[in-house]
């Protein structure tokens, strides 16, 4: 099991408060609760590195499952076991999904609001800040798609409905964090919410995960994608 620091595969560690932090990649300092066990700092940027394949990615896709998008985006060097680029991620796999299940959305535009706001929840939220950054993902989907404002009526409603019961769904689940493992629980809420709300029907395929042999803290059969 090697998807921890990605610079020394060690297991990360969550401080009990900030600490200054230096990116052993790019030399950045910041603030951070978050290091290897070795004391290596990653910074978000640096963990998400190469995230803009996302948007050719998506542009070029024809698939109406999300499950199916994001697993070619999850298949992709710039993706890891955990991390904030599933922030983004998800979004943009629910954004093209509904896009070519009929949908109407301009898809460069909306894929590039996606990535802007995506790459401002950091890696950890699940746990610091008690909403998983995948279920906020889905909920920055439903606000780009109906043009939620913070004056809005009936998409602010939407937007915060979608992100409150992907966050449900996840939190049912229970910790610790897997990134694969809450994505695929939010987009599952995210194709119901939208055929049930918005009438497009997106496809959902089935999902068996192929990646926890890379989790440290896999669930197994404690999660409904194990493979076993």
């Amino acid at each position: 099991m090697s998807e921890e620091c990605l610079i020394c595969k060690a297991p990360l560690t969550y401080l009990e408060e900030d600490q200054s932090m230096v990116c052993g990649i790019c030399g950045k300092k910041e603030v951070s609760k978050t290091r290897c066990i070795n004391g290596h700092y990653v910074c978000n940027e640096c963990h998400a590195s190469g995230m803009e394949e996302i948007l050719s990615i998506c542009l070029q896709e024809e698939s109406k499952d999300p499950f199916h998008i994001l697993e070619r985006m999850m298949s992709l060097d710039f993706c890891h076991m955990h991390g904030p680029e599933h922030h983004v991620m998800v979004g943009a796999a629910l954004l093209t999904a509904y896009r070519n299940a009929g949908g109407s959305i301009e898809l460069g535009a909306a894929l590039s609001e996606m990535y802007k706001r995506g790459k401002q929840v950091p890696g950890g939220a699940c746990g610091f800040w008690g909403a998983c950054g995948a279920g906020i993902s889905t909920g920055m989907y439903v606000s780009i798609i109906t043009k939620a404002t913070p004056l809005a009526k009936e998409a602010w409603g939407l937007s915060n409905q979608m992100t409150a019961r992907a966050l449900n769904a996840i939190g049912q689940h229970g910790g610790p964090r897997c990134c694969k493992r809450d994505s695929y629980l939010a987009i599952r809420e995210a194709v119901s919410f939208t055929a049930e709300k918005l009438n497009i029907h997106m496809d959902s395929g089935m999902v068996c995960c192929t990646r926890s042999m890379m989790n440290n803290q896999c669930r197994k059969s404690a999660c409904p994608f194990y493979k076993g």
